[in-house]
């Protein structure tokens, strides 16, 4: 988290969203944390910076991106990232997109994803666990997502189901959660079992982070101005106790209006 300040701080020109450009040497040692590898840029647009990195060992790349909007509050931009059904609407890739089971000790949620990729190839489908954090007294977010294995959730013939997956977020606010402005920080890497070369998968990547950015950043716009009921998993209300429930939930046991259940509150709408 204080790595994110550094690169902001950095990176950032004479106003909120306007980046300076450095030299490469210096880059790569901002965007590098203290011991780790180098990156590579390969993208450097207007609202956000993409880096890479081989992964050891594989033919895989680690991706990176630091950007900053100004016309979204960092509520909206973590909300409309975490509210599943929302993202069916506005994500045209979305096949499937369903939470399987949440963990009310911790609000973890494991989700079932299944999205289309480029033709020729097969769709993929994603079981993964999230988490996510708000730390209001360092004024930061954290969304974290990893690959996982789930017994209700086998693998189907007719998807290509990627095992490796990892994505962290990390969202730091311009002034307070509410008001906007803000950067945010995503690390990712997947393995979508293609059989393309490392440069096909590279460029699949690179073209396709920033088309998704800019449609989550469109997605959060557009319930900021019509005002699209989208589940708030900030603001929350302490869960009533219940003695000695479980903490485990499956989603087809609990009803419609407790979906959005995260511990140790129920989320609300905003």
């Amino acid at each position: 988290m204080k790595h994110m300040e550094n690169i902001s701080s950095l990176l950032q020109g004479g106003s909120p969203g306007e980046y300076q450009r450095l030299d490469p040497k210096s880059e790569r040692e901002a965007v590098a944390a203290p011991g780790e590898q180098p990156w590579e840029m390969i993208m450097d647009k207007k609202h956000f910076k993409l880096w890479r990195r081989p992964i050891e060992g594989t033919h895989l790349y680690q991706y990176r991106v630091f950007g900053s909007y100004t016309d979204v509050t960092p509520r909206q931009f973590f909300n409309v990232q975490l509210d599943t059904e929302y993202r069916k609407k506005w994500d045209s890739l979305v096949i499937k997109l369903d939470v399987i089971e949440r963990d009310l000790a911790t609000g973890s949620e494991v989700i079932h994803w299944v999205t289309h990729f480029p033709y020729p190839m097969y769709s993929r489908d994603y079981v993964y666990v999230r988490r996510y954090s708000v730390d209001k007294e360092n004024n930061l977010m954290v969304l974290v997502s990893r690959a996982v294995e789930h017994p209700s959730v086998p693998e189907d013939p007719e998807y290509v189901r990627v095992r490796t997956y990892e994505s962290q977020m990390v969202i730091r606010p311009h002034k307070t959660f509410d008001e906007n402005g803000f950067d945010y920080l995503l690390t990712y890497s997947d393995n979508p079992q293609t059989v393309f070369p490392r440069y096909c998968v590279s460029w699949m990547v690179s073209s396709g982070m920033p088309d998704f950015l800019e449609k989550l950043h469109m997605a959060a716009l557009k319930a900021k101005k019509m005002e699209i009921e989208v589940r708030d998993y900030m603001s929350a209300k302490p869960l009533e106790s219940g003695g000695g429930s479980e903490g485990k939930a499956t989603v087809a046991a609990a009803e419609h209006k407790s979906d959005g259940t995260c511990s140790p509150a129920q989320l609300e709408y905003a």
